[in-house]
């Protein structure tokens, strides 16, 4: 992760980390069989621990508001080449030409921050905290425009820093859903 961030994916080569990790190019292809494998792995383990702060989040006390707010915050990226963003972009762009496994576990991968969304919403519609939405779709749409915001975050486009689309997806958040409360 640190490689990709610091030198960029084009200049991530088997050989390249096998020096960074002190193992040979062979090793690593023993254990991945692919860079495709390596960086869908490293997704997988980078989602297990934001998996995992994500579930702090959640439980913790407060509003849905707030705990929606913490959610969207660990979402976005932190800025220009975050590396789990990074990472998240190029096993996508992957996808494309990936076997039913690989897109399997990325549809795993997007289907527990979905399934965590739908539930926090429908808990604040449930409480009268947010207006009655279809959690399941509001979620759709709300993780699309993260997606598009945290795209444009993580490859620098100028004019949408972090802070910038943090405060956008507030506003969305207060025109969308709590409109009517």
């Amino acid at each position: 992760m640190e490689m990709i961030a610091e030198r960029g994916l084009e200049k991530l080569t088997m050989a390249a980390l096998g020096r960074e990790v002190g193992m040979s190019s062979g090793h690593l292809l023993y254990y991945f069989r692919t860079k495709d494998e390596l960086l869908l792995q490293a997704l997988e383990w980078s989602e297990g621990r934001l998996g995992a702060a994500r579930g702090r989040l959640l439980a913790r006390g407060g509003t849905a508001r707030e705990r929606l707010d913490a959610y969207v915050d660990l979402y976005v990226p932190d800025g220009h080449r975050d590396p789990h963003w990074t990472l998240w972009l190029e096993v996508w762009n992957r996808s494309q030409n990936a076997d039913e496994d690989a897109r399997d576990r990325q549809a795993a991968i997007e289907g527990v921050w979905h399934r965590d969304l739908v539930a926090l919403i429908a808990e604040g519609v449930s409480r009268g905290e947010f207006r009655r939405v279809d959690p399941e779709r509001y979620a759709t749409r709300l993780r699309a425009l993260l997606d598009g915001f945290s795209i444009h975050v993580a490859i620098g486009l100028r004019g949408t820093d972090r802070t910038q689309v943090l405060g956008h997806v507030r506003e969305f958040l207060d025109e969308s859903l709590l409109a009517d409360v």
